[in-house]
Parts: C-alpha cells; sequence; structure tokens
C-alpha cells in the first residue's frame, strides 16, 4: 500500500483525474503524456478538445425546475489522488434521498455526466473516467452516487451507467498502479495492437519496433548512422 493511502495523498501528489481514461486504454500512452509530457495532435484529439470546450467552458451553473447543472465543476479526491473537472454535475432534487447544498432549498441526488465525441466503446474507459469523477464527488458531498451518464455526440443520446462496486475497485486500483508508475517514472515498454493505428502519439511511441529492439537502441542506430554520414 502506498504510505500516503492510510490518511490521503497529499495534494501535490495528485495526479490527473481524465488520465484514467488514457491509462486503461494503453499504460505506455498515459506514461507518454503525464510523466514524460509528450504530445501530438490528430483529428480525433482535436474534435474531441473542441466537443468538450461546447460542455464547460470554465465553471457555471444554472437551475431548470426541479435540477441544477453544473458545467466545468473541479473534482478531487484525497483517497485516490487525483483532482479534475467534471463536464456536467446534475443535482436533481429529491427531498427524501438527496443531501443538502450551500445556498439551496431541499435536498438532491448527484449525478455526473461525462460527453464523449464519438460512440460507445467496447471496453470500459469511458466508465471508469465517470466513475472516478463521482467518487471524487462521494468524497466532497459526503454522498452516495448509484449512477452516472454518458453522453456520446454520434448518437446524441446519454447512457446510464451503474456504479457498481467492480467498476469502482478498477478505479482504486487503476489509480494505485498509476501512482507507482509516476513515483518511478517508469514508462512501460511498447505492445502493437490494432488500436495503436488511431492512436495520436503513435509517432512518438513507434510501436512498430517494440518487437525488434528497444526505444534506446533505435535512437543509438539512427545517431550512429547520422555521425557515419
Amino acid at each position: 500500500m502506498h504510505p500516503e493511502k492510510l490518511s490521503g495523498y497529499r495534494e501535490e501528489d495528485y495526479l490527473m483525474l481524465s488520465g484514467i481514461q488514457h491509462f486503461s486504454f494503453c499504460r505506455r500512452q498515459w506514461a507518454l503524456i503525464h510523466i514524460e509530457q509528450q504530445w501530438d495532435e490528430n483529428l480525433r484529439t482535436v474534435e474531441g478538445n473542441l466537443f468538450h470546450k461546447k460542455a464547460h467552458d470554465g465553471y457555471s451553473s444554472e437551475k431548470r425546475k426541479d435540477i441544477i447543472v453544473s458545467r466545468g465543476m473541479p473534482v478531487f479526491s484525497r483517497e485516490l489522488g487525483v483532482s479534475g473537472i467534471c463536464d456536467i454535475v446534475e443535482f436533481r432534487r429529491n427531498d427524501a434521498e438527496g443531501i443538502a447544498l450551500y445556498g439551496r432549498e431541499g435536498k438532491y441526488l448527484v449525478y455526473p455526466v461525462e460527453y464523449k465525441k464519438g460512440q460507445p466503446k467496447e471496453d470500459e474507459t469511458d466508465i471508469l473516467q465517470m466513475a472516478a469523477q463521482a467518487m471524487c464527488l462521494e468524497e466532497m458531498l459526503a454522498c452516495r452516487i448509484e449512477k452516472g451518464y454518458l453522453f456520446y455526440g454520434e448518437i446524441r443520446r446519454r447512457i446510464e451507467v451503474p456504479l457498481e462496486e467492480g467498476i469502482r475497485q478498477q478505479v482504486r486500483d487503476a489509480f494505485e498502479e498509476m501512482h507507482r508508475h509516476y513515483e518511478r517514472k517508469y514508462t512501460p515498454k511498447a505492445r502493437r495492437t490494432k488500436a495503436c493505428n488511431a492512436c495520436s502519439l503513435k509517432n512518438i511511441c513507434l510501436p512498430q519496433i517494440a518487437k525488434k529492439q528497444s526505444a534506446r537502441q533505435y535512437i543509438s542506430r539512427c545517431i550512429g548512422e547520422e555521425e557515419a554520414d
């Protein structure tokens, strides 16, 4: 167990909450972005960033009858050691089961809504990110969140996702591993899959040489060829 876990992580050790999506997609991609600070844009990442900008551009909130909609809400968790931004958090009035909100009449249930540009995925990367947001909100607001939503731009509708214990444990396990890698400054080796073709970091990651030689060997060979010229 991480030495800070008993009392929670220190704020200076917080990781980016959104990194769990990179990590669950590819541990090497996450390390290249969050440890080595490397990034490259492709059409998908640009379109995704623009789509999220529409969902939140700075923190704001509005009330629609019995629903409060908060956009760009900052969240954090000392237990998980993460911080980030929720696209949208909906507070739906429910005086019987909800929680009190400062400056608001009545009680409310809390639901995170994560916006995605594309369509539902076969894997759980989007679900884990939304679940991590929910776990941060639970810690901050001292409440229990039973479900959240994923809104996909291509199908123009939201999907309800139950926040079961299995998903919550995957979130905890992922962040614990991420903290271990981050402390060691460890970048996993490339493992080429069909997903590499759509990755914005494929020209940095160089998965095509993974089975033949290490990145260090590749760079040394290139330098040697330049010196020979």
